[in-house]
């Protein structure tokens, strides 16, 4: 198995490999970003909670509060999960702050997280971030992708889960989902099916990840095996 492996890497030139046994070896510690819509977060705890990802979740960090009584706010006292609110602004996005709070974790995920982390943030911590963008990248980069989706009048909508770079919306993909529409559907009908695919989406990229199954290669590309 040894010369096969070595083989293996020097034809394609690869300078490590990881061998993970996921029920042998420890989950993934990740921290869950989300800012005020919670579709993704609450698919994610429920898919931890159910055991469907190998993760340990850390903490929650948001820039906006929940209330005690919210759905979110009761799962997280009832499992002992940190909740985190940042209030930012746009020249002070509490980024020092965010790493002290992430410096144990494995990788991160923005689960709908609508703030832009810097190129100074994303070097410090030195990890793998994955997002969800509720668009079907490359096309409907930055805000509002199913607006702009539905005023293209396209015929299929999806989402993407992708790694973070500093460029926005630009980061290698993981994992791309989509649906089809027609003229019957409306605005709200486009964001109900993107948000359920969103959910999707990113559940499936965080699992794909932690089962070593994502190669990323020449910087904007990944193979999914």
């Amino acid at each position: 198995m040894d010369e096969d492996f070595r083989k293996l890497s020097k034809l394609f030139r690869a300078v490590k490999s990881v061998l993970r046994v996921p029920d042998l070896d420890p989950k993934y510690k990740i921290a869950v970003f989300a800012s005020k819509q919670d579709h993704c977060l609450v698919d994610l705890l429920h898919a931890w909670q159910d055991g469907r990802l190998p993760v340990e979740i850390t903490c929650v960090i948001s820039n906006h509060e929940r209330g005690p009584n919210t759905h979110v706010s009761r799962f997280l006292q009832r499992h002992g999960i940190p909740y985190h609110v940042l209030h930012t602004t746009k020249g002070n996005k509490r980024e020092g702050e965010i790493l002290k709070l992430v410096e144990n974790t494995d990788f991160l995920v923005l689960a709908r997280y609508m703030q832009i982390l810097s190129g100074k943030f994303l070097e410090s911590y030195g990890k793998d971030i994955i997002n969800i963008h509720h668009g079907l990248l490359p096309s409907f980069k930055g805000g509002n992708p199913s607006k702009q989706a539905f005023d293209a009048g396209v015929k299929l909508i999806g989402a993407t889960s992708h790694f973070v770079t500093e460029e926005l919306d630009s980061g290698a993909i993981i994992e791309q989902m989509v649906e089809r529409v027609s003229h019957r559907d409306n605005l709200l009908s486009f964001v109900q099916k993107s948000e359920n695919l969103e959910k999707q989406c990113l559940s499936k990229a965080i699992k794909s990840y932690c089962e070593l199954r994502v190669l990323p290669y020449e910087g904007t590309k990944t193979v999914v095996f």
